[in-house]
Order: C-alpha cells, then sequence, then structure tokens
C-alpha cells in the first residue's frame, strides 16, 4: 500500500543540474530518515544523502558542496537538489524511506529508482 515515486532524473552535460524528487504514497504512521542512494553497474550501492524529519542532514564525501538535500513533511516528499554534476555522478538514484505504517515499527522502503546520466 505505500510506495515511493521518484521522478526528475534525466541525462545532463558536466557542470549541470538536476532536481530529483521522491514522494511517499498510501497510508502511514510517520515517515523517519529519508534518503537517496546511487548505483551504477557492476559497483555497489552507496549512501548519497539522508535527511531526518527535523531537517538534519549527511552526505556522501563526494558530494559535499554538490548536493542538497531536502523534504516537505506536508507532502511526504523528499528532493535532492545536484550541481555541478559529474560523470561519476551517472547511476540510479533510489529514494529510500523508514515508513510505518499499521505496524508499531518503522520499515524501510524504496522507490525503482531514476536514470541520471552525465556525459563528459
Amino acid at each position: 500500500q505505500v510506495q515511493l515515486v521518484e521522478s526528475g532524473g534525466g541525462s545532463v552535460q558536466a557542470g549541470g543540474s538536476l532536481r530529483l524528487s521522491c514522494v511517499a504514497q498510501g497510508n502511514m504512521f510517520s515517515i523517519n530518515d529519508m534518503g537517496w542512494y546511487r548505483q551504477a553497474p557492476g559497483k555497489q550501492r552507496e549512501s548519497v544523502a539522508r535527511i531526518t524529519r527535523s531537517g538534519s542532514s549527511n552526505y556522501a564525501d563526494s558530494v559535499k558542496g554538490r548536493f542538497t538535500i531536502s523534504r516537505d513533511n506536508a507532502k511526504n516528499t523528499v528532493y535532492l537538489q545536484m550541481d555541478n554534476l559529474k560523470p561519476e555522478d551517472t547511476g540510479v538514484y533510489l529514494c529510500n524511506a523508514e515508513i510505518r505504517a499499521q505496524e508499531p515499527f518503522f520499515k524501510s522502503y524504496w522507490g525503482q529508482g531514476t536514470q541520471v546520466t552525465v556525459s563528459s
């Protein structure tokens, strides 16, 4: 019943920008941490940025100063503003959220992913 839907991926040249959005849909009590992960072919999935419900955030060293994560709790949405993109940022970006639905505990949910391609 709960699902995460990402949007905003695309193809850009190095130095360009993209803004990713992820909305949590369905019946839920609460959303705790939300974040963005990415995975390139042949590489391990890595955490890019995470943000708590209160707005505290952290970033992978590789994206610090270039990416900004934010959220709108009223809209159950998390965003990732990506500036000064580099070819090494290429990959599938997946939204993640810790959500409490009917159960008295939080469960991790994942979106389907959105492709980001950065050309040289």
